[in-house]
């Protein structure tokens, strides 16, 4: 009887209107998530993929800026319908709040806005549902590990040692909820000089080794590149602003080898 109610309270349940459900995350804050996730979405729609863009980041929602999204979705009473830009359908709790409102609510309260976002929004014949997580091992990643169905998560982390203690322990929280890691990404692992050199501004290598250590694949390098956080900025992400650029081609080939594992 008691493993039947454990069961019944953790069943996971599959997002609405959407195929996939790939989470981008990583236990530290400040390592490109958000600015990853809405790359990679875009990187996704330009291939042929139908994309939703989920900002599950309660308390620090990037997506109304990265996407200069300044409207409210609609509801018909029951759904809130996603907001379609750049050929995404996005929803976040920055579109319900006024841009400096802080959200102070207790876990509980995050909780149910989670389960509002993946029950109550009328996703439409997505294939991919982007999710872009907030910092931290608590409520949020807890609720989609064991409530949500979810097919893979991608590790973002600078390759510092400050940032990588955080990312250990997100390997780990995903390892025992038995969610699927598909790999880690080196973010802002360089920079080329005018000079033509390579700086590794914050250490060399050590997304590789962690990948390594825990049995992960490594997905790749994303260098840092000035362009990325202006675009980003003025809230059309690189990708979509400049397609054709070194640091999209790096998210396409991403996006490819997404598309070509799950679809």
């Amino acid at each position: 009887m008691k493993e039947n109610l454990e069961k019944k309270r953790f069943q996971k349940n599959p997002i609405k209107g959407t195929k996939f459900t790939i989470a981008v995350s990583s236990a530290k804050g400040g390592v490109g998530k958000s600015t990853f996730a809405t790359n990679l979405s875009i990187a996704l729609k330009n291939i042929g993929c139908k994309v939703g863009l989920l900002d599950a980041d309660i308390y620090g929602p990037s997506l109304p800026k990265l996407f200069s999204i300044n409207g409210k979705p609609e509801s018909d009473g029951q759904f809130l319908k996603p907001i379609l830009k750049y050929g995404i359908q996005c929803m976040s709790i920055g579109f319900l709040t006024d841009e400096q409102t802080p959200m102070i609510w207790r876990g509980p309260m995050v909780t149910s806005a989670i389960k509002t976002f993946t029950q109550k929004v009328a996703w439409k014949d997505l294939d991919f549902i982007i999710i872009d997580m907030p910092p931290g091992t608590g409520d949020t990643q807890l609720t989609f590990a064991q409530e949500i169905s979810m097919d893979g998560v991608i590790i973002i982390s600078t390759p510092q040692e400050i940032a990588l203690q955080d990312v250990k322990r997100g390997i780990k929280m995903f390892d025992k909820l038995k969610v699927k890691i598909i790999g880690l990404i080196d973010n802002m692992s360089h920079f080329i000089g005018d000079d033509g050199k390579k700086y590794a501004i914050f250490g060399e290598g050590g997304v590789k080794k962690t990948a390594e250590e825990f049995q992960k694949e490594f997905l790749g390098e994303i260098p840092i590149n000035p362009e990325v956080g202006k675009q980003g900025d003025m809230g059309s992400p690189i990708v979509e602003s400049k397609p054709d650029h070194e640091i999209s081609k790096i998210y396409t080939s991403f996006a490819e080898k997404i598309k070509s594992t799950y679809l």
